[in-house]
């Protein structure tokens, strides 16, 4: 929450609300009826990545598996900490039996990969939308993502190369410097989680799921694209992917449910540099940022009630993923 509040006020520091609003309400909303439908083509795309990274696990037919990852990405947007992707993890198990431990490992390298494409955005986008001036705060962020979802990567693929090496050591110090108590569980989850990794061990299945990412985020670029059509400006489409990988390296740092905050800061920081005057980047942002919120978590919402969840299944599914390896 603390974090939030401080980008948000670095957003909105300065700003003449009352013109920020002024855009808004002149936007032509329109434009978000195609932008929210190649929104969902984007999250189908992330569930036929998902259903490609289960499928040592169990095949999952996608018609099935939709909903799954739609009531996750509803439980980002309502909770902290990405606590959706337990939640997605559990209804997983649920509905299809597949362990909890497993599944989160497939869901924590789909964040990697995701990290990882914002990153090629970033690179890509440069050299044909080059930001001007010397911007140290856009340069920070991707240094620091740069180094941390490399060395994720070259963790998991050292993971999925040698399952049963890393489980021997981590069995050694498990007994060693832990009680059985929490020991036992402990390995029994990292079993698992190493069973979750099947699908990095070969090249075919990296580049389908690397590829596919590439595919998601493009489309989820081309979202940014309708919904800039509804403001009064313009700027370049690899403009929009600086702004994308930017704004999503950037939210995953801890902050309010939603990424509220760290998703607007960055991406008003952004437009600025390729001229777009501050109350029409906020307005932009903002609408965006909810335009990307509420569908989802709409539809999230009436999954999980067809389901036949509520929000206390939340802390089911953390009880359930303690209690698992134990059981």
């Amino acid at each position: 929450m603390a974090i939030s509040a401080i980008f948000l006020w670095l957003a909105l520091r300065g700003l003449k609300l009352t013109e920020v609003w002024q855009d808004i309400r002149s936007a032509n909303y329109l434009w978000l009826i195609p932008s929210v439908a190649v929104y969902f083509v984007a999250v189908w795309a992330r569930t036929w990545r998902w259903d490609y990274m289960l499928r040592p696990l169990k095949h999952v037919p996608l018609r099935r598996l939709f909903p799954v990852v739609v009531i996750g990405y509803m439980g980002n947007n309502v909770y902290p900490f990405r606590a959706g992707e337990l939640l997605r993890s559990y209804v997983l198990r649920r509905r299809e039996n597949v362990s909890i431990s497993a599944s989160l490992a497939t869901v924590i390298v789909e964040r990697v990969f995701d990290g990882l494409v914002m990153l090629v955005f970033v690179f890509a986008a440069l050299p044909f939308a080059p930001i001007p001036g010397d911007n140290a705060h856009i340069r920070a962020i991707v240094i620091f993502a740069s180094i941390a979802f490399f060395a994720a990567m070259v963790i998991f693929f050292a993971l999925a190369a040698m399952p049963e090496r890393f489980y021997h050591f981590a069995q050694w110090i498990s007994d060693r410097l832990l009680p059985a108590k929490i020991g036992v569980p402990l390995l029994d989850f990292l079993q698992r989680f190493l069973e979750g990794l099947a699908s990095l061990r070969h090249f075919r299945n990296v580049l389908m799921i690397f590829l596919t990412s590439v595919v998601i985020w493009l489309l989820e670029t081309v979202k940014y694209w309708f919904v800039m059509h509804a403001f009064d400006f313009q700027v370049s489409f690899f403009a929009l992917m600086l702004m994308n990988g930017v704004v999503n390296l950037a939210t995953t740092l801890p902050s309010a449910p939603g990424y509220v905050g760290t998703f607007d800061e960055p991406g008003i920081e952004v437009l600025k540099l390729y001229g777009v005057g501050e109350t029409t980047a906020a307005a932009y942002t903002l609408v965006l940022h909810a335009a990307l919120w509420l569908p989802i978590t709409l539809l999230g919402a009436f999954y999980m009630v067809r389901e036949g969840m509520g929000w206390s299944d939340f802390s089911k599914a953390v009880r359930v993923a303690e209690g698992e390896a134990k059981a």
